[in-house]
């Protein structure tokens, strides 16, 4: 994936603007206050964060837009798949759990791929938050930002919504499970 191109063709990105469009203008109710229009000026002047779009987009995450950041006059791009995006499953938390593991190594890491892709997973902070705007990851479940503290002691955390709560739990930073991907955050 490193050695893809980060631009994307002209048909690419206007079928990506089309989807984003159309996602926006369905979910009014993750962004009241936005119109496409000022997000659409924000990616046309930024290639490299459509292609990360499209990065999204194609691993199943289905992108919007859930806020805008006044400080950093940013508006932030959520992976809002119902469930943890396909494309980004069977993955162990980071490159070091990744060599870590002698045997049954899975594919990819979600800091590994999230790095590629040039997004952020998002903290259990930002989870709880897009949880507020939907009931997502109600059969899988999603990798968040680990403390480092966490992190050293060979730990990783993850989170998901049963019961209509939504749970943080920990597991070995190297386990990977079929229903346990990751979810992204691009801020535009």
């Amino acid at each position: 994936m490193n050695n893809e191109p980060k631009d994307l063709l002209p048909e690419q990105r206007e079928q990506l603007l089309q989807t984003l469009q159309a996602r926006f203008e369905k979910n009014m109710n993750r962004h009241p206050e936005l119109t496409w229009a000022e997000v659409q000026v924000k990616l046309e002047a930024q290639p490299d964060k459509l292609w990360s779009l499209h990065e999204m987009e194609r691993t199943g995450g289905e992108p919007d837009v859930i806020g805008y950041d006044e400080q950093t006059n940013q508006f932030l791009f959520v992976d809002c798949s119902a469930e943890s995006p396909k494309g980004r499953r069977s993955v162990c938390y980071d490159h070091e759990a990744l060599e870590s593991r002698k045997q049954h190594k899975p594919e990819d890491s979600a800091m590994n791929m999230a790095a590629a892709m040039g997004i952020e997973l998002l903290t259990e902070e930002q989870y709880r938050e897009l949880q507020k705007l939907g009931k997502f990851d109600l059969k899988t479940s999603s990798w968040v930002q680990t403390p480092a503290s966490i992190r050293k002691l060979g730990g990783a955390l993850f989170c998901d919504r049963r019961y209509d709560t939504v749970f943080v739990y920990h597991n070995g930073a190297e386990s990977y499970y079929g229903a346990r991907g990751f979810r992204g955050m691009l801020k535009v």
